[in-house]
């Protein structure tokens, strides 16, 4: 739970000596110093699950409803009921689905936040890093980090939608979010991304790229080589030994992004993880597979394509149900680290 400040004032003192402190812009620490400084980590976030049946009918209504020229970005957010309507899925993190249709172009800009997606449902769409096409099928990570140009486009016949996760909330807690205005989307670069061609093999990276030279060569990974590195781990791994591939930057073996991480874990049918609890949020994306997850005290069953939320410093154990389960997340990690804030427990 959170708490708020408490007043100012402290009614052990003549009001007159409030007022003169507060006349100055002044405040006593000692009225507050706990709610600053509890002595338990507190967060106003709460655990919660969105069904993907559920929230599936809204957003192709949405994309009936409300045409990409009016809404630029046609996305529903996922709002934390503990967040008193934020628009943040923890306090650092927000996460929304969104939804192309064929034949769409959702036009360019930049900004300060960093943001990736992750595909949920179709194919034929694609966005566009600083002019490298990234094709969008389901599954698949791309990133598009701060300050780079980038747009979506939809080439084939079905809806697409993909999980937009960035880090709004921490941005504008330092007062630093601000967008570009939009322009038209225009014809991609290249007809393909590192993925395809320079990054295609562990441990080898190319003398000289042929795309752009935006600090961040890595911005896609498609689903397809992911899984399949997921089932060659788990095939050597004891039982009960975590299975575990986190996104990298390939030339630093670093966060693929400045604040946010992103991690996906295979599960054995019938396995439960060890409970393990992080100062860093996390929200999963259940790409494939059934099954439960404890957060805190809370139980949040789920299946593919459902989205739920750990919030920092909560306890998370996962078990899968009688067949493989993959699940993908991102988290905060990268800026809770650069802070010296970074803990984690098992147990």
């Amino acid at each position: 739970m959170s708490a708020t400040v408490p007043a100012t004032r402290d009614a052990s003192l003549p009001a007159a000596y409030s007022e003169a402190l507060e006349r100055l812009s002044l405040a006593p620490l000692w009225t507050a110093l706990h709610v600053l400084l509890p002595a338990e980590r507190v967060t106003a976030a709460v655990p919660h699950r969105w069904r993907w049946r559920d929230l599936r009918p809204r957003l192709l209504e949405a994309a009936r409803l409300v045409p990409i020229e009016q809404a630029e970005r046609r996305v529903l957010v996922l709002a934390n009921p503990g967040l008193g309507g934020a628009y943040a899925i923890t306090s650092t993190l927000y996460a929304g689905l969104q939804v192309i249709l064929p034949g769409e172009t959702a036009p360019s800009h930049h900004h300060t936040p960093s943001a990736l997606r992750l595909v949920v449902e179709g194919r034929g769409a694609y966005t566009t890093v600083e002019g490298v096409k990234c094709p969008m099928e389901p599954g698949d990570l791309i990133i598009t980090p701060p300050m780079r140009w980038h747009d979506h486009g939809h080439e084939g016949t079905e809806p697409v939608v993909w999980l937009d996760g960035l880090d709004i909330p921490l941005v504008r807690h330092f007062e630093a979010s601000w967008a570009s205005r939009m322009r038209p989307a225009e014809p991609p670069l290249t007809d393909a991304d590192p993925s395809s061609d320079e990054f295609t093999a562990a441990g080898l990276v190319p003398g000289r790229s042929r795309y752009p030279d935006t600090g961040y060569p890595h911005v896609r990974w498609p689903w397809r080589t992911v899984r399949a590195a997921l089932e060659r781990l788990a095939a050597g791994r004891a039982a009960g030994e975590p299975v575990v591939l986190r996104y990298v930057n390939p030339r630093t073996g670093g966060f693929p992004l400045p604040t946010m991480g992103a991690e996906v874990q295979w599960l054995r049918p019938g396995e439960t993880t060890p409970r393990e609890r992080r100062t860093a949020g996390a929200v999963y994306q259940v790409i494939e597979g059934r099954g439960r997850s404890c957060v805190g005290e809370t139980w949040l069953d789920w299946e593919a394509g459902d989205t739920f939320v750990a919030p920092p410093w909560h306890r998370v154990e996962h078990q899968a149900a009688d067949a493989p389960a993959c699940l993908f997340q991102f988290n905060d990690e990268p800026a809770v680290r650069a802070l010296g804030l970074w803990d984690a427990e098992r147990g």
